[in-house]
């Protein structure tokens, strides 16, 4: 029997696949599903936080707010939109992908902070979603709303990526449209938004610089498993097309629903929680205004846990897919229920260590494809349990990222040079690639 008729475009079949190589057989759909997917993905309450962080905690203009969240968003757009465009010439997940570079053995740490990212999202997106459903059924215990979230995302996964896809596609429509009544709403009360007063809790800079490296951090997080939803186009699918559909998607939805925070932060102030503000300054639409927050931590959701399996795979941990899920489904259970109480500092020191190892592990998997090689698909199941120079950038520009950092967590020796402004995630990528180029000075660059 003709492989294609294993899955091919089955929404209702299991998928048989993990991080093997999708055959060409199994290659379906094109590029633009990719907008529809990282749409409904970043129409989320996420999203919506990382706008409405900056005005309630920093104090932060709206002005210069919406300014770093359009960079942000721009910035880790255009990483997530190269990294989507390596899955259909590559045909396997992202970590699996970074094997190359690394090695398959060098490879487990990378996979390992991927796993712990993807769960840690897991969590976050489980917890904004639980408190949606407790404000629309008052009374229901946290873990009953967290329960019925976490069964249903972890259904989804189980039966894997074609099943994924269809959803996204049906939700970015759903939420297009709840979240665009949002911003219609918000934007109704511009003398109120006008007047407001911020207080900036520190210099103007220094609050820039946080959200635009929160902003960043959230859309370039997704870069580590942005293949595993291209891999299975057909091999010939255009990068560039791939790229523009992702940074479309990705970047305008994510920015969009941020500047939806920003304006209810403004509009609700007395608001206990960013959901709780959500409704009160949606007034009578406030109801569905909760709905697109459940129904966007999930569409995120769904996506977290199925990468999270396959950092899992690339860990070399012989369970099958659809047991992973469910391992990861109940983990990111009991940390919701770990977590939720003390949410809001949590998420944004969660956001900005994320920028830490995962920009250094970029800039040697972009500089790897693209650069070198990318033309030669065995190099990535073919790849040795070792590579050292992937390894070596890493570690180094992770180590040169750390002596600029500058959080309220943590102080790296040169965090002055910038006046207290954390940039030292963007010092990790370029010493990274930097070093990563002088150690492969000898390779020729492949055209």
């Amino acid at each position: 029997m003709a492989e294609s008729a294993r899955y091919g475009d089955r929404v209702a079949v299991p998928e048989p696949y993990s991080i093997e190589h999708i055959p060409f057989a199994e290659r379906h759909g094109h590029g633009r599903q990719l907008l529809w997917l990282w749409l409904a993905a970043n129409l989320t309450i996420a999203d919506y936080a990382i706008g409405f962080l900056p005005v309630r905690i920093l104090g932060l203009a709206v002005w210069p707010t919406i300014i770093a969240l359009a960079l942000g968003n721009i910035l880790g757009g255009l990483v997530l939109a190269w990294s989507a465009a390596m899955g259909p010439a590559a045909g396997y997940p992202q970590m699996f992908i970074g094997r190359r570079a690394f090695g398959r053995v060098g490879g487990y740490v990378p996979a390992a902070l991927n796993w712990l990212s993807t769960a840690g999202w897991f969590t976050v997106n489980t917890i904004l979603g639980s408190f949606a459903i407790q404000l629309l059924v008052p009374g229901l215990p946290f873990p009953v709303a967290a329960a019925i979230l976490v069964v249903v995302q972890t259904l989804l996964v189980v039966y894997g990526h074609n099943l994924i896809q269809a959803f996204e596609r049906y939700l970015a429509l759903i939420l297009g449209i709840l979240f665009g009544i949002a911003t219609v709403i918000a934007l109704t009360h511009g003398s109120t938004i006008a007047a407001w007063q911020p207080k900036p809790v520190g210099s103007t800079l220094a609050l820039f610089a946080i959200v635009l490296a929160v902003s960043f951090s959230y859309i370039m997080s997704w870069s580590p498993y942005a293949s595993d939803y291209s891999r299975y186009l057909p091999e010939i699918t255009s990068r560039s097309y791939i790229a523009i559909y992702v940074f479309i998607g990705a970047a305008l939805a994510s920015f969009l629903t941020e500047v939806v925070g920003v304006l209810v932060a403004i509009l609700a102030p007395g608001a206990a929680t960013p959901i709780a503000a959500l409704k009160v300054a949606m007034g009578g639409f406030g109801a569905f205004a909760v709905v697109a927050v459940i129904l966007g931590a999930t569409t995120a959701n769904v996506l977290n846990l199925y990468s999270n399996t396959m950092s899992a795979k690339v860990l070399d941990v012989r369970l099958p897919r659809w047991q992973l899920a469910v391992v990861g489904g109940i983990l990111g259970f009991i940390l919701a229920l770990v977590g939720y109480q003390n949410f809001t500092q949590n998420y944004q020191n969660f956001l900005i260590v994320l920028d830490y190892w995962i920009m250094p592990w970029l800039a040697v998997v972009l500089l790897d494809f693209y650069l070198f090689k990318h033309t030669e698909p065995m190099g990535f199941s073919g790849a040795p349990d070792w590579n050292r120079t992937g390894p070596i950038a890493f570690v180094i520009g992770l180590l040169a990222s750390l002596l600029f950092i500058s959080e309220t967590f943590a102080k790296g020796p040169l965090a002055s040079l910038f006046g207290g402004a954390d940039f030292g995630y963007f010092i990790g990528f370029i010493v990274a690639g930097v070093v990563y180029l002088l150690l492969n000075r000898t390779r020729a660059p492949q055209r």
